[in-house]
């Protein structure tokens, strides 16, 4: 608390996102949930590796390919294709075993986990999620399950930012904001793209809308979280660097428009194929924790005849972007696998496994780039020569447009294959993505706009309230020791005419507030003191108008008492508060000049 009354002391206050209080204490706040996030990367990363390692190299004999920032593991042959369905349906059952005996809200993909405790949990996450949700994705990607590794980062962090958020941040908004920030910071430490990763911390919650407290905290934790990371992987972009990439001619912006128009499609394919196999296996009559055994079968049967859609897919995309790996694959097999990867991760991950869905969609927007770069080669004039700015295009096309997300996921496509140059034929296609895709998501805890989420619907239902403060709409009231008797009490309300008091401690701080009829109930009924009558809520007065209303409706009450600095300066009503506004705002309007 000292040290607390020393920061406001020197740190001087403002108003709005930006001001010196909010930034000193994200500062803070964020940078632990990006050293965090910066070890869940690492721990996750050498987790994957090592289930990877154990799982499809020694039993099955396979070891994917990898991406070129990443060591670029070589493309191989499954030495032993016969146990490949053995060990996906044995991480499956490792892996449901774990989450449903545990954990079950590990379940899934961890980003839409995150996006519901934000919108409709206050914040709050188990703690116990964070390790179960590491093992238990490791188990299944490492295993061959067709899954990405964003969804248990983000989880880790965000499980981080919740548990932060209960031991030092009383306002229910700095909690969810804390959480938001971990999404950022493990997504832009995995992928090693800190401002993708910290853009979309704000821009995955809502449809149409984006969380603008969130972006600064974000920044920070994620920039910390990919430092941490970085300095521990490398700071390479995972596709390596392409700076020869650039529009070459204007006709192929039609090529990209047309990649808008597949991307828009493929993104609304994934996701009703994912829900319709989420639906499907909801139905299954099964214990849950089999279900992603029979997942991992599905999965490895399916490996045997297209290897390229398990595990995480990063090595494909990267075989992809050159034109001499492209020809390697068959025509057929190249437009396999972008199908074949959204029936592989709707199956993974539908039936209960754990793992991201973030991941996949890129893969399978890479993929499909590389489809369409394939059907125009030599066909269609101006075509660049290279398939990387199809594929790369292709990623931030489809996710970008699923996932509502497109200027995050623009930037993190970027980030991670060391490019810009391409961001304006991108543009157009994630924006006719975006126009195909409607209203559509692959996130099922996305609201649609910030009217929608019950920490904004005040603000946005009266959007004054969120420039007045409380010490606007204060009642001047006594303020009496907890220990003062009921009657003692009651003589001092009706002399001075009060319908409440400030309850206070011996050092005159507030302790909470007694309305009269309480106080006048109390004594009609053999007395007692009014620390007994207390309604134990305090606002500060430096505190809007609207997160006083909010906190109100929080606990229950309709009336705090306000603190300002130490000591008691009345109380608030909800009912008060209000008048407040309507006042305020008939005056606004009084004074407002007549049209002419």
């Amino acid at each position: 608390m000292r040290f607390a009354a020393w920061a406001r002391a020197i740190i001087p206050a403002g108003n709005g996102f930006e001001n010196s209080r909010r930034l000193a204490k994200w500062l803070v706040f964020g940078s632990a949930t990006g050293v965090v996030a910066g070890l869940g990367a690492i721990l996750f990363f050498g987790a994957l590796e090592g289930a990877t390692r154990v799982l499809l190299g020694t039993l099955a004999a396979y070891v994917p390919p990898g991406p070129v920032g990443e060591g670029a593991a070589p493309v191989s042959t499954i030495g032993r294709p016969w146990a490949l369905p053995i060990v996906t349906t044995l991480g499956g059952l490792i892996a449901g075993a774990l989450v449903f005996g545990l954990a079950p809200e590990a379940e899934g993909h961890g980003t839409d986990a995150a996006i519901d405790a934000i919108h409709r949990k206050n914040g709050v996450i188990r703690p116990r999620v964070v390790p179960i949700k590491l093992i238990a994705s490791a188990i299944t990607i490492g295993s061959g399950g067709s899954a990405g590794r964003e969804g248990p980062a983000a989880q880790i962090s965000a499980g981080f930012g919740s548990l932060l958020g209960r031991w030092f941040l009383r306002d229910p908004g700095d909690r969810r904001i804390a959480v938001a920030a971990g999404i950022g910071a493990g997504i832009g430490a995995i992928f090693k793209a800190p401002l993708g990763g910290a853009v979309l911390a704000a821009e995955i919650l809502y449809v149409h809308d984006i969380e603008v407290e969130a972006i600064i905290p974000s920044l920070i934790a994620s920039i910390v979280g990919y430092t941490v990371f970085g300095a521990w992987a490398g700071f390479g972009p995972i596709f390596g660097t392409h700076p020869s990439l650039v529009l070459g001619a204007p006709i192929q912006l039609l090529y990209y428009g047309a990649l808008g128009i597949v991307s828009g499609a493929g993104g609304l394919l994934y996701a009703r194929s994912f829900y319709s196999t989420v639906g499907i296996f909801e139905r299954l009559r099964l214990p849950r924790w089999l279900k992603p055994a029979l997942g991992g079968l599905i999965v490895g049967l399916m490996g045997i005849a297209l290897p390229q859609i398990v595990h995480t897919g990063y090595g494909w995309v990267q075989i992809a972007m050159t034109r001499d790996g492209l020809l390697t694959l068959s025509p057929l097999v190249l437009l396999a696998i972008p199908f074949g990867k959204i029936v592989a991760t709707s199956v993974s991950i539908g039936s209960g496994g754990s793992g991201g869905i973030f991941g996949p969609g890129m893969v399978i927007g890479g993929m499909l780039g590389a489809v369409v770069w394939r059907l125009l080669y030599g066909v269609a004039p101006g075509l660049p020569p290279d398939p990387a700015p199809f594929v790369i295009i292709g990623m931030m096309a489809l996710f970008g447009g699923i996932a509502h997300a497109p200027l995050a996921v623009m930037l993190m496509v970027a980030e991670m294959t060391g490019t810009l140059s391409l961001l304006a034929p991108a543009m157009i296609a994630v924006a006719i993505s975006t126009a195909i895709v409607g209203d559509q998501s692959i996130y099922f805890a996305q609201l649609l706009d910030r009217s929608y989420s019950p920490h904004h619907r005040i603000r946005l239902s009266f959007p004054m309230l969120a420039t007045l403060r409380v010490r606007d709409a204060v009642e001047l009231v006594p303020s009496l020791p907890a220990s003062t008797p009921v009657a003692e009490a009651l003589a001092e309300l009706r002399v001075m005419g009060a319908s409440a008091a400030s309850v206070v401690d011996e050092g005159g701080r507030p302790l909470g507030a007694v309305e009269r009829h309480a106080v006048e109930r109390a004594a009609a009924n053999g007395g007692g003191t009014v620390a007994s009558l207390a309604i134990r809520h305090v606002v500060n007065a430096e505190r809007t108008l609207e997160e006083a209303l909010v906190a109100n409706a929080q606990a229950g009450v309709h009336i705090a008492a306000v603190a300002e600095g130490h000591r008691a300066a009345g109380v608030v009503t909800s009912r008060g508060m209000l008048a407040n506004y309507r006042r305020v705002l008939n005056d606004r309007h009084a004074r407002s000049p007549a049209r002419t």
